[in-house]
């Protein structure tokens, strides 16, 4: 236990221990740095004074602060036989300086290199340990608590919906980082002196994988054993955000939004855009019109320009094709739900009739090896009945673990469909906004083309499972369609006409 004392109290030991062995002290040196690696600046300044003579000897509290690395030790043991360190004290431990002293010496050093070697061995092997097993092996971020008696990171009850909070106010492009700040600081969460939380840890907790259920640690994703308390979806929608932020933008007033998201059908070329100015006598104002066109980079080229204006008429309109009205959002996920239900049921019914026969299988085998063992069942007929057995066992145990992990995989991926069909026609019904139009764009459909003043592309996948004549509140299409989306959908090429 007195090895474990505070700087403090290990100099005032030492001043004591100095006193009653008459022992002259010239200088103190305080090293704050790990004895475990070489180039410790004080420990250097003290080798030096040793070695110009203005010092013959070293007290300290115990061979451990000297050295725990092999450099270190050596030089010490090397002054030691060359005569110019006389003599080492420690309160703790006896040392003479014989060849047997520095035997027992350098032994001293070399425990103190195995402990502090073991004990980081012991950490690695611990965090190892944890990441096999899903544990984050750091500090909970916000949202997270760290328990120690379980040692897993359970969700915090207190801040948990502020964080769901945080992230679907961030999603809609509208909060700056900022800003988040500034909400997390009014519902109460605040640095440890009271005051907002560092901007870095804002910025790294809207870009943390950790809170959708996976978490990166020394380079590598690990799939975590936590709660998540956000969707994978709205996480995503967070990074475009953080991406469209990083970008450097110019003033929204002479911003072409729609910039990027189309080519040229004719000759493959960038679309490009201009704006134009028209001055009106009555009003005595300028307006302004934009246009896009092919930016003509690979030769002639016959298509023409079109207007802003019908470029962003026909982007609303893709988005109302291509998405779900609200009711028709709230039907099919309550038919997701009852479909789920449903279907759970029935797997758990096919599994309790499987396992059974597993068990029969299992019974089968110890019965076969125990007749084996007694010598009734010959090696030949035992391993081709073994074989058998085995086989079938395999595959009951496939069977049961398909049911299991494989049976509703199709849930998550569809009502993240729904929600984001969803969220694509209120994107198309709001006004002035560009940005958004074109990131649900990109959502909805791929390979964008300009041919004779339309817009083509190629729906992504489900998306043109939307696809109707007008965006009205109509019958939405059944959702075992839907489902049939996630195992077998190539994209459809489809033509907008307006």
């Amino acid at each position: 236990e007195r090895q474990v004392l505070s700087i403090e109290a290990q100099i005032a030991e030492l001043k004591e221990f100095a006193k009653k062995e008459n022992l002259e002290i010239v200088g103190y040196f305080t090293e704050a740095k790990t004895a475990k690696k070489p180039g410790r600046e004080k420990f250097e300044q003290m080798l030096k004074l040793i070695e110009k003579g203005e010092a013959s000897g070293i007290l300290s509290w115990h061979a451990d602060r000297l050295a725990r690395n092999s450099v270190d030790g050596g030089k010490i043991i090397y002054l030691l036989d060359i005569g110019k360190l006389q003599s080492l004290k420690f309160p703790t431990l006896w040392f003479e300086n014989t060849p047997q002293g520095k035997f027992m010496l350098s032994i001293a050093f070399g425990q103190s290199k195995y402990y502090i070697d073991n004990l980081s061995e012991n950490v690695k092997r611990g965090i190892r340990q944890k990441l096999r097993n899903g544990v984050y092996p750091n500090k909970a971020p916000i949202g997270y608590l760290n328990e120690p008696r379980k040692r897993t990171i359970e969700v915090d009850p207190k801040t948990t919906r502020l964080v769901q909070k945080a992230f679907k106010l961030f999603a809609t492009g509208k909060y700056t980082f900022v800003d988040i700040d500034k909400f997390f600081f009014k519902q109460g969460v605040k640095s440890t002196t009271n005051k907002y939380l560092r901007m870095d840890k804002i910025r790294n907790m809207l870009k943390s994988p950790f809170y959708y259920g996976v978490f990166e640690f020394a380079g590598e994703i690990y799939q975590g054993t936590h709660k998540p308390i956000i969707s994978k979806t709205l996480f995503d929608k967070c990074q475009e955000v953080i991406r469209r932020k990083s970008k450097t933008h110019i003033n929204h007033k002479d911003e072409f939004w729609f910039l990027g998201l189309a080519e040229c059908k004719e000759c493959n070329s960038a679309i490009t855009a201009e704006k134009h100015f028209k001055f009106y006598p009555k009003t005595r104002g300028k307006v302004r019109y934009d246009y896009y066109r092919c930016g003509k980079k690979h030769g002639f080229c016959s298509q023409k320009y079109v207007s802003g204006q019908e470029f962003e008429k026909q982007i609303r309109e893709i988005l109302f094709r291509h998405s779900l009205h609200e009711l028709n959002a709230k039907r099919m996920l309550n038919w997701l739900h009852a479909d789920e239900v449903n279907e759970r049921k029935t797997v758990e019914n096919k599994i309790s009739l499987l396992k059974p026969q597993l068990s029969n299988v299992e019974q089968k085998l110890d019965r076969l090896l125990t007749g084996y063992l007694d010598q009734v069942i010959e090696t030949n007929e035992y391993q081709k009945a073994k074989k058998k057995l085995f086989e079938e066992k395999t595959k009951f145990e496939e069977q049961i673990s398909s049911f299991e992990k494989n049976q509703f995989a199709w849930v998550e991926l569809v009502k993240d469909f729904v929600n984001s069909a969803l969220e694509a026609h209120k994107i198309a019904r709001a006004k002035n906004n560009g940005e958004e139009l074109v990131f649900f764009a990109k959502k909805v459909g791929s390979n964008y083309f300009l041919s004779g003043r339309r817009l083509e592309f190629s729906p992504l996948r489900g998306f043109n499972t939307l696809a109707a004549p007008a965006p009205a509140a109509s019958a939405p299409l059944h959702l075992h369609d839907l489902r049939k989306v996630w195992e077998s959908n190539p994209p459809i090429a489809f033509t907008m006409k307006v």
